[in-house]
């Protein structure tokens, strides 16, 4: 009896922890796809600008993803809930552009939280998809920060995972999606270990903006020479 009460919670553990990745997921969406929005905004596009770059940014790794494996149409055409997540964030930015208090801490808290699921599920999605461990990883990268960088060269701006002068993005996205990849490898994954590889990212993340992490740069940039 004992064996099988163990085995009932473990199953409720794991299906509680699946959840909390997915619904974290949809937040991720909602704060990538606010982004995108508020880019929009300040380079004053109008709605269909906004809803557009909206929705490139929450979706667009995860599509970039899909087609590099050859898992077509992508998820972001079959599953509805994202793309309606992402849309109805950019018609609310579109109504009413929130006040700096509710676009700076907040959105990069749920920004980094984004980050982090999607690495880990873009790592997981790929390995499932018959690659190895160090191609799952870079695709994970690709999931979490490829949205991003759609945003970016659509408002015309260099991305900001390429600029030294922004907090550390890439490096803890791959360190996540890594380590992810290591577990999948080892056939030691499953979905709290998931959940404690995007931690390791958030946590990353949020500690290079709260210090200002930046990456290094060549040392005669530092010195003040030029190229």
């Amino acid at each position: 009896m004992s064996g099988a009460t163990d085995l009932v919670i473990a199953a409720d553990l794991e299906s509680a922890a699946t959840w909390v990745q997915h619904y974290g997921e949809l937040i991720g969406t909602v704060a990538f796809a606010a982004s995108g929005a508020l880019a929009a905004v300040r380079r004053n596009l109008d709605i269909v600008g906004i809803v557009v770059l909206a929705s490139a940014t929450a979706l667009g790794g995860g599509i970039m993803r899909d087609v590099l494996i050859g898992h077509t149409p992508p998820t972001a055409f079959t599953d509805l809930i994202f793309l309606i997540a992402a849309t109805a964030m950019a018609l609310v930015i579109f109504v009413k552009h929130p006040g700096n208090r509710l676009t700076r801490w907040p959105l990069l808290l749920t920004d980094a939280v984004g980050l982090g699921l999607f690495c880990v599920t873009g790592t997981v999605v790929a390995y499932d998809a018959g690659l190895g461990a160090p191609t799952s990883a870079l695709l994970g990268v690709t999931t979490g920060i490829g949205g991003g960088v759609i945003r970016d060269v659509l408002s015309g701006q260099v991305p900001g995972v390429l600029r030294p002068d922004e907090s550390l993005y890439a490096i803890p996205a791959t360190l996540g999606a890594i380590v992810t990849a290591v577990l999948l490898h080892l056939g030691v994954y499953n979905a709290w270990a998931g959940l404690l590889c995007a931690a390791l990212i958030i946590a990353f993340r949020l500690l290079a903006l709260r210090y200002g992490w930046n990456g290094p740069r060549p040392h005669y940039v530092r010195r003040g020479d030029s190229a």
